[in-house]
């Protein structure tokens, strides 16, 4: 595993490096690369933080886990490597951002350049064993996404935190309302945006103007 963070993140996060639960993860981690397939590559564990320097973090989206199908999963939530068939959630998101502001549906489902522009697509659990979701949720990452989350909480301002379904939402209590802007929906999903409140929210453009409004330079969703 050719594992390295970012700078930036590094430094905010360096404490989390030192505690048991950080060693016991990565030995947990290892011996499941090791012994089995799992997603993503190890050199990509860390991409959602490499894409999106802490100083350039604009926008945070919380997935709960990567997909665990070959090829799909590279490091950023809700995101498939060029070539993959759209999961059905990040077609509901795409379908959004076309209701919501007439961005054309792209032809590819890798969102490196969301990232590229200050979007932390951030996973709470950064692996997962192929084929079973949700397989390395107790291995302990989301202590460090959460040290991760509460990071950008005391030292930035003006972010605005997508929070979609009930896990995601779970986090708002880390996040000043006061200082950023929280959009909260229900999971895209199928399962949960066809039974409404996914669908018209305008989520995308709230997020710009916000953005707008605070002297940043807007997302091109």
């Amino acid at each position: 595993m050719n594992v390295k963070i970012e700078s930036t993140w590094k430094e905010h996060l360096q404490a989390e490096f030192d505690k048991p639960y950080f060693v016991g993860l990565t030995d947990a981690v290892r011996q499941e690369y090791a012994t089995g397939m799992c997603y993503p590559p190890g050199a990509l564990i860390f991409n959602a933080f490499n894409l999106c320097p802490f100083n350039q973090v604009k926008v945070v989206i919380i997935g709960q886990d990567p997909y665990h199908e070959s090829g799909q999963a590279h490091g950023l939530s809700f995101s498939v490597q060029d070539g993959v068939q759209f999961p059905p959630s990040l077609q509901n998101i795409f379908k959004e951002i076309h209701d919501d502001i007439g961005t054309p549906i792209p032809q590819s489902g890798n969102l490196t350049r969301w990232a590229e522009q200050g979007v932390l697509l951030l996973n709470a659990t950064l692996t997962v064993r192929a084929h079973q979701a949700n397989s390395h949720s107790s291995l302990g990452w989301q202590t460090f996404t959460d040290a991760a989350i509460k990071a950008l909480a005391t030292h930035r301002e003006h972010l605005v935190y997508m929070l979609w379904g009930g896990y995601a939402r779970g986090k708002a209590y880390m996040i000043d309302k006061t200082r950023n802007l929280v959009l909260e929906s229900v999971h895209p999903s199928p399962l949960s945006a066809n039974r409404g409140g996914w669908f018209g929210q305008h989520q995308f453009s709230r997020c710009n103007d916000y953005l707008v409004q605070n002297g940043i330079k807007p997302i091109v969703w």
